[in-house]
């Protein structure tokens, strides 16, 4: 009998034992683990859900630990019936257990790229092709099929160097790449989150480990993947020196900019919140990757800014010995104002505004005999200028005003004579 007769006959074979009375017990015993597995995981969870989650998802059903708790349940009843229960045959377990292997495929699949790029189109494409691979892969198992197309492409060979590759190696070997790189994200998501939740070691420098600790998962795992393709990782020795000469060449502002990125992280020179200014951009830095630096201005615009250029131009940091920044206003007064009187009150009442530092306190000093006036220079600081910087020198500004005011303080304009010849 020549294999595809084999598998229509095994096809028929489970298709009739699905009808006979002993798959109903099959099913409840499904049933019994799926309930089983969902109350597991609904008192792991606790009674709060926990959004974003790749364990528990959204929900219970929607997170990996849903089937893959159903699937290790299913297996060990399977195993049960197998050994203790012959005369019940294997219909309702043989189509499950890939089923749920699949599914937990997927969930692991979707839940961890949406983590990792959630705004990113292109893992959406990957995820809806892992899930038609997975369910595709599910159909040709329980038909049957798989087996003979997984050999016919085994007989599709050719030869790379001293290594021969089958088109079976290769599919396996992209299989095999997207598990072990999605595990890699995990993981390393996973440690990048408790590494940037601690408070021992600076922010940028938790930082730079995280960025570190995902490209060696990344290349690690990659490597593990052309391994399983059944590539000579030897033969890739040529592939790297021409990779080498294209970062000399093509690629050498991208390489330029990864090693500024580690470099201002390990230099602490600029760090996540100082308030900077580069290239007349000035803002306050949100994040620093390993290729570009996010700063954002106090009216919500975002600059990217390649590390490259964080590193080889003048960067103004006004943060990084001191977060205090120095602010002013200027006031004209008549000439005749009791000087000596209004000045030490300015300074008490600038004082008071809210933001407004106490120590250094602010200070008030004659500038200037202006053409109309004298004019008054009030300095002060401000220990949190990513909070803007006009709102508080607009307070400053009315509490003068009020002053002024009530001493009856002239605050001169312009005047001009003009004489009739």
């Amino acid at each position: 009998m020549t294999p595809r007769a084999d598998s229509t006959a095994e096809l028929l074979a489970w298709l009739q034992a699905l009808t006979r009375p002993t798959a109903l017990v099959e099913l409840a015993a499904f049933a019994a683990c799926l309930v089983l597995a969902w109350t597991v995981v609904r008192l792991l969870r606790g009674k709060e859900p926990r959004p974003g989650s790749v364990w528990f998802g959204e929900g219970i059903v929607d997170g990996v630990l849903f089937p893959l708790l159903a699937l290790a349940l299913a297996t060990v009843v399977r195993w049960i019936f197998v050994a203790h229960v012959p005369q019940v045959p294997q219909a309702v377990f043989k189509l499950v257990v890939p089923v749920l292997l699949s599914l937990a495929l997927i969930r692991l699949t979707v839940r961890v790229l949406h983590k990792t790029y959630p705004d990113s189109n292109v893992m959406r494409v990957v995820e809806r092709s892992v899930s038609w691979i997975a369910w595709i892969a599910v159909v040709l198992w329980l038909t049957g099929v798989l087996p003979l197309l997984l050999k016919e492409l085994d007989d599709i060979k050719w030869k790379l160097g001293g290594t021969t590759l089958s088109l079976r190696n290769m599919l396996e070997g992209a299989v095999a790449s997207v598990v072990v790189l999605v595990l890699a994200l995990w993981l390393s998501s996973a440690i990048e989150a408790r590494l940037l939740k601690g408070s021992g070691v600076h922010l940028g420098m938790r930082k730079m480990a995280a960025n570190a600790l995902r490209a060696l998962l990344l290349f690690v795992g990659l490597m593990f993947a052309l391994s399983a393709a059944g590539i000579d990782l030897t033969a890739l020795g040529v592939l790297g020196g021409a990779l080498g000469v294209g970062i000399g060449f093509g690629l050498q502002k991208l390489a330029a900019n990864y090693v500024s990125g580690f470099v201002i992280l390990a230099e602490r020179s600029m760090r996540i919140g100082d308030m900077v200014k580069v290239d007349n951009f000035e803002g306050r830095i949100t994040d620093i990757s390993t290729r570009y630096t996010v700063i954002r201005a106090l009216n919500g615009r975002e600059a990217i800014v390649p590390n490259e250029m964080m590193i080889t131009q003048r960067v103004e940091n006004s943060s990084l010995a001191d977060t205090k920044v120095a602010l002013n206003t200027v006031v004209q007064v008549a000439y005749g104002t009791d000087l000596e009187t209004l000045m030490p009150r300015l300074a008490t009442t600038v004082k008071q505004v809210a933001r407004v530092l106490a120590e250094p306190g602010p200070s008030v000093v004659l500038s200037n005999f202006a053409a109309d006036g004298l004019e008054l220079t009030i300095g002060f600081w401000v220990a949190d200028p990513e909070n803007g910087q006009g709102n508080v020198r607009g307070d400053v500004n009315l509490a003068i005003l009020r002053v002024l005011n009530s001493a009856g303080v002239e605050i001169p304009f312009p005047q001009r004579v003009v004489r009739q010849a």
